[in-house]
């Protein structure tokens, strides 16, 4: 039985599986990082697909996920404890300046989301923190009752896309000067006056996923990521993403066309948009009706993938 058939239904079921596998078009030999390995489901499949000489490195900088991979016995595959935006580093540090594929499943994995102490949803009451390496950093605890209106309000508005974000910061600081917030659900009591109604489950959600991205640093990762496989792409290598949110959709979407942030593509002296990638979804992938049932949370999910372009290596 491999891991992705072990752990599947114990930590993480892999989103978009055989569509990602089938976008990295794996070489037997070719060398590939996993920049997220979670449940090691990609992983193993990635593995899977190498012969005797290809080999996998996956990222991780969670312990559970160390944990996980400490279950694979294969000379092919090397697991690095680490967070994916110093992929570059960390592939020299092994002796690898270039991969064939570099592949991330972005968000939070649901043996995050269903491990109450981790602190990431807000079904279980337990202590403040979603950070994902918890050896150190910021904990969620920390932005709550540290951070300044201001500064709250920035995070509410610009990671959780939240429509009256000054709002939540004032309920936060009322809250505060109580009393600090240290759990999940002095956090929910502490926005309720800010909480419709109608849509509560979808204000939470946004409201953790912006603080959650604000402790993890995730987004400035997932740029130094994106920026970095530039680098260790060869010619002809691909990129794949998995995102969940728009944000990181966005990002993706926009690097894959144009190799900024921004989107802004430029033209070569014929009319031709010049981008180091040749993007092989036109449109983002997302999962079926028969894997959204098997799979709930897997509905938000986007593949987008692309090829490096047949230039000089940087």
């Amino acid at each position: 039985m491999t891991l992705y058939r072990a752990q599947m239904n114990e930590y993480h079921i892999p989103v978009l599986a055989e569509e990602s596998l089938e976008l990295l078009d794996i070489k037997p030999d070719g060398i590939y990082a996993d920049l997220t390995f979670g449940g090691g489901g990609h992983s193993s499949l990635i593995l899977s697909r190498l012969g005797k000489s290809g080999h996998l490195f996956s990222f991780d900088q969670d312990a559970d996920a160390k944990a996980n991979a400490a279950t694979i016995h294969d000379s092919r595959f090397t697991f690095i404890e680490s967070n994916f935006r110093f992929m570059r580093g960390q592939l020299r540090l092994h002796g690898v300046e270039h991969v064939d594929g570099v592949f991330a499943d972005l968000g939070v994995s649901s043996h995050h989301f269903d491990t109450p102490e981790r602190g990431f949803s807000f079904r279980y009451d337990a202590p403040l923190d979603m950070r994902m390496n918890r050896r150190g950093g910021i904990s969620a605890a920390d932005v709550v009752n540290t951070y300044d209106t201001t500064r709250l309000t920035d995070v509410f508005g610009r990671w959780g896309e939240l429509q009256t974000p000054y709002k939540i910061a004032n309920c936060i600081e009322r809250a505060r000067m109580v009393a600090p917030i240290a759990t999940v659900e002095n956090l929910i009591e502490a926005v309720v006056p800010c909480t419709p109604a109608k849509d509560r489950s979808g204000f939470l959600s946004k409201l953790f996923q912006a603080i959650r991205i604000e402790v993890n640093g995730e987004m400035r990762a997932l740029e130094m990521a994106l920026e970095q496989s530039l680098r260790v792409l060869r010619p002809g290598g691909r990129l794949v993403v998995i995102s969940y949110h728009s944000l990181e959709d966005r990002l993706v979407k926009n690097f894959m066309r144009s190799g900024n942030f921004e989107g802004k593509t430029t033209k070569d002296f014929y009319g031709n948009v010049s981008s180091p990638f040749e993007i092989i979804t036109r449109k983002a992938v997302t999962p079926s009706e028969h894997e959204i049932a098997d799979n709930p949370r897997s509905r938000s999910a986007k593949l987008r993938a692309a090829i490096k372009s047949d230039t000089d290596i940087n």
